[in-house]
């Protein structure tokens, strides 16, 4: 296994961030770590990378106790937090070179321009980071983790705060580094997760509530189905607490809400003949399939909105 946890707690005073976490990443996938913010996923990749000490519990990549010997992992990681550290100053070019060079990269110069030319940033390898897009800075992030060429990447929120062309082409990258190394990648989009990762695990309170494969995480969605209705105006307070009788209510904006229904049931039967009780016309009232989001509220304890 690429990455394996045993047992990890971490306390901050009273506070518990992971509660005896345990789990392991095969070698060569794009592995998703899901979770509601404030879930552990950034204590779990701090730790995993050595920026912090877990209070019991041990963590190993390719085999290494990253606690008993944290040089020796850090050679073998590749790492890009979710606030992306960089120094604006430098040129791009110049910036991983010193990158590089921390590292004891042999053929620097030669690594430099594979790293650049694999992330995309030819053109602009001569300009300084500060003054570079938010999407490029991202690919510098990157070219930074990778310029040491390590087995093991580990990537926290890396497409956060970019515009959706920005998105995808991170995302692709992400996807095509992944055939040759172990990607750990953490991110709140779940079209993202979908498309690029063949592993899921979701955290949530310091604690594993799924390990499995993509496929087999989403099916556990086959279970129910999601209603979207809208009405012709914004119901009462009194009418949206009485919806909450045919399923949890997922998402609601204005006269518009999404229904989360188990046990497969077909609920828009019982929604028309709600509207007609209580004088309520519906402009739409549409059956489509949960998906992994739906997994993902249910599982992390979400309430109804």
């Amino acid at each position: 296994m690429s990455i394996r946890v045993e047992g990890v707690t971490k306390l901050y005073g009273d506070q518990v961030a992971l509660n005896g976490v345990s789990f392991s990443i095969p070698s060569n996938q794009v592995v998703g770590f899901l979770g509601p913010n404030g879930a552990g996923k950034s204590t779990m990749m701090k730790i995993l990378t050595d920026y912090i000490p877990p209070t019991s519990g041990k963590a190993f990549v390719d085999g290494i106790d990253v606690l008993l010997n944290p040089i020796e992992a850090k050679r073998i990681i590749g790492y890009l937090p979710e606030n992306n550290p960089l120094y604006y100053d430098f040129y791009v070019k110049e910036y991983l070179e010193f990158v590089g060079s921390i590292y004891k990269v042999e053929k620097l110069k030669a690594r430099v321009a594979e790293v650049i030319d694999i992330t995309g940033i030819g053109y602009e390898q001569n300009k300084k980071i500060g003054s570079l897009s938010k999407g490029y800075k991202q690919r510098v992030g990157l070219a930074q983790a990778l310029v040491h060429n390590p087995s093991v990447l580990i990537l926290d929120e890396p497409t956060s705060g970019l515009d959706p062309n920005q998105i995808v082409e991170i995302r692709s990258l992400i996807e095509q580094i992944g055939r040759e190394k172990t990607v750990m990648l953490s991110t709140h989009i779940m079209q993202e997760v979908e498309a690029i990762c063949q592993n899921i695990i979701i955290i949530d309170k310091g604690d594993i509530v799924a390990n499995g494969s993509t496929k087999e995480i989403a099916s556990l969605a086959l279970d129910s189905k999601m209603v979207t209705v809208e009405f012709a105006e914004v119901p009462s307070a009194d009418i949206v607490d009485q919806l909450r009788m045919f399923g949890r209510i997922v998402k609601h904006e204005g006269a518009v809400f999404t229904i989360n229904s188990a046990d497969n049931v077909d609920i828009r039967p019982k929604l028309f003949n709600f509207a007609v009780a209580n004088g309520l016309s519906i402009v739409q009232l549409q059956e489509h399939e949960a998906h992994l989001e739906s997994v993902f509220r249910s599982l992390t304890g979400k309430k109804d909105m």
